[in-house]
């Protein structure tokens, strides 16, 4: 946050060569906020100018528009929002807009205004409304230097640019790992893949799944023993630890005593989460990636020899709403999947070195995926925080 020495305002970090103090001041009159107008549908079908609505652009208008740059947040509904309007637009009555900037940086009133955390002003019981009187009288600081202005501006436009090349790539490798799950696991009947390594030909065999894995479970070790849990570093996974494809980590370890009566499963082996509320929605599967223990609620499969772990898992990834829809069951407390009767299920496999080539594309996949997922986690964190210590 910033420093406040009587009237000196001053933010926790700013750009080298920037000293003057902020000048402290109500938003209002700096940048305030304007309400939108009624805009009949039939005006809003086909036009030169953007709709903005609470909940973005809403369509376009035709004739009338106020001019751009402006700042736009949702007033009813959506609220806290915020968009940049480069251009010229027409402020749908479910929003708020400033384009009156009073001589300052368009941008930073952006960026200022994303400091704000505008959700906090909503009000109402029912359909939340942000209240423009409570926002225009926050107290805020602004740099008297419009070059310091268009710094931060340019900083977070920056930031912003970054985060959304790497959502960009994200997505796409989502996208591109949704489809070849699809299209490198036969389906309809069809005993091969749609797409498959060269060199490889032969049609997949059935089996069971019950005759290329054994299985395994865990329990609970006693709660009301503490020797069990205190300074424990045996990792024993539970439901809610299973959140991503590769698990390396545990919310609760146990000890060696707690472990004594489970079994220690080797880095390799799958984990499936049979009972859980989650199993409304997905079926949660992973690869561990340390030797761990695990609780009553997940069953264990460690494939044979001749089965390849990360094709296996793939297999569940590519197979989880069907899998879910036929094995999952609804009991009287909790959903579970009936894990006896889905070990006896059919799939086709391929040879082991086909396996292998499938395991390891999809494990580089999984790898590029979660690089830029933790990327974004790192940028978003630092947007957040710098939009903490660069304003006051």
């Amino acid at each position: 946050m910033a420093e406040q020495h009587g009237k000196t305002l001053v933010p926790e970090i700013r750009f080298s060569g920037f000293t003057d103090p902020w000048e402290q001041r109500k938003l209002g009159e700096v940048a305030p906020l304007q309400r939108g107008f009624d805009l009949p549908v039939s005006q809003m079908i086909s036009g030169p100018y953007p709709v903005v609505m609470s909940n973005g652009v809403g369509g376009w208008h035709s004739k009338y528009a106020v001019k751009g740059p402006g700042v736009v947040t949702g007033r009813s509904g959506t609220i806290g929002g915020l968009q940049y309007i480069e251009g010229d637009f027409w402020p749908h009555n479910t929003s708020l807009w400033v384009t009156s900037f009073n001589s300052n940086e368009p941008k930073f009133i952006y960026w200022l205004y994303s400091s704000l955390n505008l959700e906090r002003f909503g009000s109402g019981s029912g359909v939340p409304t942000l209240n423009r009187n409570d926002v225009h009288d926050q107290l805020i600081g602004v740099p008297c230097n419009i070059a310091e202005q268009r710094r931060i501006g340019a900083f977070f436009d920056r930031l912003d640019s970054l985060i959304t090349l790497h959502q960009r790539k994200y997505d796409k490798l989502c996208v591109l790992k949704k489809s070849m799950l699809d299209k490198m696991f036969p389906k309809g009947g069809s005993l091969y893949p749609e797409i498959r390594f060269a060199g490889f030909t032969d049609p997949w065999e059935q089996r069971k799944l019950g005759g290329i894995a054994t299985f395994g479970g865990g329990h609970t070790p006693s709660m009301s023993d503490s020797d069990n849990y205190e300074g424990g570093n045996v990792l024993w996974v539970t439901s809610q630890d299973v959140k991503s494809h590769y698990l390396d980590g545990t919310t609760t370890q146990i000890t060696e005593k707690g472990a004594k009566e489970l079994t220690l499963y080797p880095a390799g082996s799958l984990v499936m989460v049979t009972r859980s509320g989650i199993l409304r929605h997905t079926l949660p599967v992973a690869e561990l990636r340390k030797p761990s223990t695990v609780n009553q609620d997940i069953r264990v499969i460690l494939p044979q020899e001749k089965y390849y772990g990360q094709w296996l898992l793939q297999f569940f990834i590519s197979r989880n709403k069907e899998l879910l829809l036929e094995f999952g069951k609804t009991g009287t407390t909790v959903e579970s999947v009936d894990f006896s009767k889905m070990r006896d299920m059919v799939l086709l496999t391929p040879s082991l070195p086909e396996q292998q080539r499938i395991g390891h594309y999809f494990a580089r996949l999984d790898n590029l995926i979660t690089l830029h997922q933790r990327k974004l986690e790192l940028l978003r964190n630092i947007k957040k925080s710098m939009l903490d210590k660069m304003f006051v």
